[in-house]
């Protein structure tokens, strides 16, 4: 009753991923308790028992051996440890990170950088980007590639599952999706420095129009996440609020990946919104 009012958290999932994570953790726990409450009325039945006024109780000091015992003392964790097994096992290779959501609706491809002390989501087919906000399509699938500016991280959004890290010079696969309008929570989970305390942003869950709304007024405000413009970003800060670029230098995510963007050159192509418009 009491977790009935967490919120959230977990325990009040908002997407397909979250909801299945949520089902193993009952599952498990289930399980578990059907260890656990026995033992318990056990233990209280066996100090009642074997109380010091009980004289039906049976005193056996020279007690040693019952295959009987042994065969139900160890039994009963075994099966506990192969219920709980399964379940992680079977619930870990269906809710994969890398492996896409099935839906008839075509996924959203989201480019994200952890970065001190704040999170880049870059939108490559938008061709814009943004700052400590992540607006999505409700009920559609969001395809997510991470990676790290510098240090590791941990992206997560508990409502919508699957805690993954992004780590420097390497891009994770994640893929999610956000059935219920609303605002939630995102995190970093793993401690990073000074700024992480701050390090958090938002998840926008809006509707088909709302979205290409907000993507529209993205690409004709801010300015273009170039290669200064990205040096300027990766400084260590704090509380960053959240901001929009309205373009986006080609092949950005895939230079940070690389750690080549000291090498590459000025005159990198951008492509903002309205260019993609026009072609």
């Amino acid at each position: 009753m009491m977790l009935g009012g967490c919120t959230e958290g977990v325990l009040d999932p908002k997407g397909p991923i979250a909801l299945a994570e949520r089902q193993i953790l009952f599952n498990a726990l289930g399980i578990m308790l059907a260890i656990v409450i026995p033992v318990i009325l056990a233990i209280l039945g066996f100090a009642f028992w074997f109380r010091a006024s009980n004289e039906r109780a049976r005193y056996r000091p020279d007690f040693t051996y019952s295959g009987r015992l042994e065969l139900l003392v160890w039994s009963i964790p075994a099966m506990t440890v192969l219920l709980v097994g399964g379940v992680a096992w079977i619930g870990a290779h269906d809710l994969d990170p890398g492996k896409p959501i099935s839906s008839a609706v075509k996924p959203v491809n989201v480019q994200v950088v952890s970065l001190d002390w704040k999170w880049l989501f870059i939108y490559p087919e938008q061709g814009i980007a943004s700052v400590n906000k992540l607006v999505v399509p409700v009920g559609t699938p969001i395809s997510f590639e991470l990676t790290s500016s510098s240090v590791m991280n941990s992206f997560f959004v508990p409502q919508l599952g699957s805690q993954i890290y992004t780590m420097s010079g390497m891009a994770t696969r994640l893929h999610l999706q956000a059935d219920h309008l609303g605002t939630y929570p995102g995190i970093s989970a793993m401690f990073s420095g000074d700024g992480f305390p701050d390090m958090h942003f938002t998840v926008e869950a809006v509707t088909d129009d709302r979205f290409a709304q907000w993507v529209r007024q993205a690409g004709e405000t801010g300015s273009i996440l170039d290669k200064q413009a990205y040096a300027d970003l990766v400084k260590p800060s704090k509380a960053v609020a959240p901001f929009t670029y309205r373009g986006v230098v080609s092949d950005l995510f895939s230079s940070i990946v690389s750690a080549g963007m000291g090498t590459q050159d000025s005159s990198l192509s951008v492509c903002s919104t309205s260019q993609r418009a026009d072609r």
